[in-house]
């Protein structure tokens, strides 16, 4: 009747209600946009929740593992795993991983990512690894978020300030000489056509200045999970797809838009499989996280 949603409970249990597959069935079902809208409500309450506890937590365990973890490994990891704790809170969200992370990993590596929504950042959290985010300055000042933010060692960046992203990169070239991996955006900004932006230089600059890999990302499935100028949240299945780590070995500063094109590259063709028929298939499956 209208947008009401019946549901034959004995139906359900005798197949098992509690599976993935019925609840996907049942969330399917409520189309309304006052269900919607009352989704939307719960995932910024979740969101709100899941940072004001994640900060509470990790004070404390940051205290405790400051005098041996100077670089932050074990604080930064709980704050990525409350990232994906508040993704499991929000309905509409399905995310996961494709592909997996190289064995062994190179603690001094570069990671790049296209950038097509906030969301992004949720999903990349699912990767099983730690590395240190650039973030806009604006974000490390707000509460819990922005604590929390400073005790995992993420960098605070000004866009479009030199001396902002100057000092943002010594200190990313820093973290990278104690074999910590960091993670940019190479186009700088999300994507407003859902389509590769331009990349800048910078994170190329950096790898090779470090001796760095460059290791690609690919995200695909966000730009509707969060989507630009909207507080309203998406019904989505996103994939993050790992791809092959790039060695910027006898490379020089002349070799930037080489390596820029390589990087390029993988992800476009990482982009191009998560849109294919296995892409889909991916998408389809249940989250591998």
């Amino acid at each position: 009747m209208g947008n009401r949603v019946h549901v034959n409970e004995k139906f359900l249990y005798s197949r098992g209600a509690h599976s993935l597959y019925a609840l996907e069935s049942v969330r399917a079902a409520v189309k309304s946009p006052r269900m919607r809208a009352l989704a939307s409500i719960w995932s910024w309450f979740a969101i709100v929740l899941v940072i004001i506890v994640c900060f509470l937590v990790q004070l404390p365990l940051w205290l405790v593992t400051a005098p041996f973890d100077r670089n932050r490994m074990i604080s930064g990891r709980w704050f990525r795993f409350m990232a994906v704790v508040a993704v499991k809170m929000i309905p509409s969200w399905n995310f996961g991983v494709v592909g997996q992370a190289p064995s062994p990993m190179n603690p001094r590596t570069v990671v790049i990512s296209n950038h097509a929504s906030h969301a992004d950042t949720f999903l990349i959290s699912h990767v099983p690894w730690e590395m240190k985010w650039m973030g806009k300055s604006s974000l490390f000042k707000i509460p819990f978020l922005g604590w929390s933010m400073w005790l995992s060692g993420d960098i605070p960046v000004t866009r479009g300030n030199r001396d902002s992203v100057g000092s943002a990169m010594k200190l990313c070239a820093a973290k990278l000489e104690r074999g910590v991996p960091v993670i940019i955006f190479p186009e700088g900004t999300r994507s407003s056509t859902g389509e590769l932006g331009p990349f800048k230089d910078g994170a190329f600059r950096l790898a090779i200045e470090t001796h760095a890999d460059v290791l690609p990302l690919a995200v695909q499935g966000t730009r509707d999970a969060l989507p630009k100028h909207s507080m309203k949240f998406g019904k989505v299945r996103a994939r993050v797809a790992i791809g092959t780590p790039i060695s910027t070995a006898g490379m020089s500063l002349e070799d930037v838009e080489r390596l820029k094109g390589i990087a390029r590259a993988q992800i476009e063709a990482l982009l191009a499989q998560l849109r294919g028929p296995q892409g889909s298939a991916a998408l389809a499956a249940p989250s591998l996280s």
